[in-house]
């Protein structure tokens, strides 16, 4: 099942061919997924060479193969992970029942509200992302981002196959709807609010792929432990691609601290006024966008408190990314305390699942963290990055709307209002940053706000044509 057949019009791992009728409804949405990729995706670069990545199997011998393609042909399928024999659920009420084959008709709603949502993000990001090729700071980083919004591409192929596969009319119309929602239309934007902010310049893109793409790492590994099977399978290999879209965003923010710091060291000064004459980003400025893109990922768990988390759970169709990693997986009588506007609240920990991985992923940010505040504190600076308190700027949930500060500390709304540009990107701050995105397109050379990785892709050298624009 491993092997990726190429020969087929839509690659798969599926045996599309076996299923007529299923395979000739996505045929019929092929079209119009590559009309949105030509409207709503990086479209003045269809002509463009691009050394991408290529899945041929989905083993770790083989889902990844490199070669020059134009991304209008690059081969988007549908790839599910190997299945475990008789593979049982791993939690919940029905812990240790076979795995579902196929839906069941009381939960059918449910898991196609789950997958739609989790559907419409990724070509979301490829549509907010769609304007960046033209101020890219090295052909490295334009073949990055022309990865990512491939793999996302693929990743909408995914939930598409399921909903076409397995919720028949309901699934097909939900399909053409993934296309027709946009990021940032007053009509129809896309689901979740993160996914309608514009990026309009790399600093962003760098913290969304860090922030916003964790947050997609976190959903994808709860719903891998689906016991809708065919669900696990598919978001078990997305996760094997969203790994690179959070190295591209670690790396990012990482090469943007270092070019700053050898400023720093130019200058002899970390003044923020001297280094945007000299043209970098300083720390502080960075310090706001981190907030910006990590208070806005947030928000994308949900309610601290949520009935719906606790159903999903006990009904098996969610679970805690690594649920294994845990002894009670079902949860029933145990409970912890959550923090509220209103103090402390004792609630039973199936209604607090959304704040256990939102603490989880908050754990996982701090690495990088620590790794550029290491470089920083190498290079003889006390200033130290960091991420905000769970309860600023919040717009779902317990604090939402609260006049919070970065640490956490309940404000007056007018001390909160005046000093929130202090805290996020103000229209000042984001007009410097684009103002440094003149697009850096001759092999080998960096942008002057941000520092050449440390190696190539694939063992290639840095000078190498990664993107050859026609």
């Amino acid at each position: 099942m491993s092997a990726v057949n190429y020969s087929e019009k839509i690659p798969n791992n599926v045996n599309l061919a076996n299923d007529r009728t299923l395979q000739r409804a996505l045929e019929h949405w092929q079209p119009h997924f590559l009309q949105w990729w030509h409207e709503m995706g990086p479209t003045d670069f269809e002509r463009a060479d691009v050394y991408l990545r290529t899945a041929v199997s989905v083993d770790a011998q083989g889902w990844a193969t490199y070669g020059a393609v134009h991304m209008p042909d690059y081969r988007w399928g549908i790839f599910l992970a190997d299945a475990v024999p008789d593979r049982k659920i791993g939690f919940g009420d029905r812990m240790g029942e076979p795995a579902w084959q196929q839906v069941p008709g009381e939960y059918r709603s449910t898991l196609r509200r789950l997958l739609v949502t989790q559907g419409d993000t990724e070509p979301a990001s490829v549509e907010q992302q769609r304007l960046l090729g033209h101020s890219c700071p090295s052909l490295y980083d334009l073949r990055n981002l022309f990865q990512v919004n491939v793999e996302e591409g693929r990743h909408l192929w995914a939930m598409v196959y399921l909903l076409h596969a397995y919720f028949g009319r309901d699934g097909r119309e939900e399909a053409e709807e993934l296309l027709a929602r946009h990021s940032g239309d007053a009509d129809k934007p896309r689901i979740l609010t993160t996914f309608n902010e514009p990026i309009l310049d790399w600093l962003s893109f760098y913290c969304f792929t860090y922030f916003t793409d964790r947050d997609g790492k976190y959903q994808l590994k709860s719903l891998a432990e689906s016991a809708f099977d065919p669900l696990s399978r598919t978001c078990r290999f997305m996760l094997t691609e969203e790994a690179h879209h959070m190295f591209v965003g670690e790396t990012g923010i990482g090469r943007v601290v270092k070019r700053t710091l050898e400023a720093m060291k130019e200058l002899g000064t970390g003044d923020p006024a001297r280094l945007r004459e000299h043209g970098a980003v300083d720390l502080a400025t960075l310090q706001k966008y981190l907030n910006f893109w990590c208070s806005s990922s947030l928000d994308l768990f949900g309610s601290e408190i949520s009935s719906n988390s606790a159903a999903n759970f006990a009904n098996g169709l969610k679970g805690r990314p690594d649920e294994d990693q845990y002894e009670d997986h079902v949860l029933r009588g145990a409970s912890m305390k959550v923090a509220t506007p209103e103090g402390e609240q004792e609630v039973p920990v199936l209604n607090a699942l959304n704040e256990v991985m939102r603490e989880s992923y908050l754990k996982d940010c701090e690495i990088g963290l620590k790794r550029w505040n290491r470089t920083i504190e190498r290079a003889g600076h006390e200033f130290r990055l960091s991420l905000p308190s769970a309860r600023f700027r919040r717009a779902i949930g317990a604090w939402a709307g609260q006049p919070v500060d970065p640490l956490g500390k309940l404000l007056p709304e007018e001390e909160y209002s005046r000093r929130l540009h202090e805290w996020i990107p103000s229209q000042q701050d984001r007009d410097y940053v684009k103002s440094l995105m003149r697009r850096v397109a001759e092999p080998g050379k960096m942008a002057s706000w941000i520092a050449p990785p440390e190696r190539g892709i694939n063992n290639l050298p840095l000078e190498y044509e990664y993107v050859r624009l026609s």
